[in-house]
């Protein structure tokens, strides 16, 4: 049971709520109130889709090999737990399975509850669940957008949609800054793996194109995710409170600045990581409770 509860990676699990408050925070904005049971069955579903990526991850991991070879930081190189303890990978297929089951169903009930117009998020979002270590992992472009396009458009819009029954354009404005900083959180952490993930056939990003143009194209997504914050604020649409989430955002320029300097010295580099996890996490929940308290 250890190794299963690892293989979640509990401690990373906090960012789905964040995004599904941001999709409340969002939703509050344009009706008010939301239906609390909606709101449990999102942050299940949301949750559980998380818990099913990354356990199968480390089921897909393990059995490909790269978990022997991979050189763990607190920040990549998943749990471990499946090197430490190999029989219970069964036990993690089970659950990975088990909670992306968890997410469907909770898909259907809203399915129900709103009609056909949420399901090309719902399919989506089961389809990046399904091919991310496997097959978006070999392609450097989709591999770089997976995460963001996850956690930003799909579970922001996505919990927007299913407390309102409508899409709203200040939810897919909103939705772009997790967008570019949770594609930064994986861009980042795959500096330490390259040589392990290139040895079983991935070409994720930092594979295909080096460490030094990742390390830019991090940049150019750091200021991207400020010169939309910042332009929501300006038009309005976005309460002049949010500017707060600036503050946690600057972490991930500090990380942009530290990549440009350790990029290939991990030891060196780990702090920096250390400030790319705030900023994907602490941006997107300082965001979300700005916009609620600005209501």
């Amino acid at each position: 049971m250890n190794s299963v509860l690892m293989s979640m990676r509990l401690p990373f699990l906090v960012l789905a709520p964040v995004c599904v408050l941001l999709g409340l925070a969002t939703a509050l904005m344009s009706k008010g109130q939301v239906a609390v049971a909606d709101l449990l069955v999102v942050l299940i579903g949301a949750v559980a889709a998380h818990i099913s990526v990354n356990t199968l991850n480390e089921y897909q991991d393990f059995h490909s090999g790269l978990d022997a070879q991979t050189s763990r930081t607190p920040f990549s190189g998943g749990s471990g737990s499946l090197v430490k303890h190999p029989d219970a990978a069964n036990a993690v297929g089970v659950a990975a399975l088990c909670s992306l089951a968890v997410t469907v169903l909770a898909g259907g009930y809203l399915l129900v509850r709103h009609g056909l117009a949420i399901l090309p998020l719902g399919v989506l979002g089961v389809v990046i669940i399904l091919t991310y270590t496997r097959w978006l992992n070999r392609q450097p472009w989709l591999c770089l957008i997976a995460p963001g396009l996850a956690f930003g458009p799909l579970m922001v819009a996505g919990t927007h949609f299913a407390l309102t029954g409508e899409y709203s354009v200040l939810a897919g404005y909103v939705a772009l800054v997790p967008f570019f900083l949770v594609n930064n959180l994986l861009l980042l952490n795959q500096f330490p793996d390259i040589e392990a993930d290139r040895r079983v056939g991935r070409v994720h990003f930092p594979i295909a194109y080096g460490i030094r143009a990742s390390t830019w194209v991090y940049g150019t997504f750091v200021l991207v995710a400020f010169l939309v914050l910042l332009a929501g604020i300006v038009r309005e649409a976005i309460p002049a409170l949010g500017a707060i989430a600036l503050i946690p955002m600057a972490a991930g320029a500090m990380a942009f600045l530290g990549a440009l300097r350790f990029g290939g010295d991990i030891q060196r580099l780990l702090p920096y990581m250390g400030l790319n996890v705030i900023a994907a996490v602490a941006t997107p929940l300082v965001l979300g409770v700005a916009l609620i308290i600005g209501l």
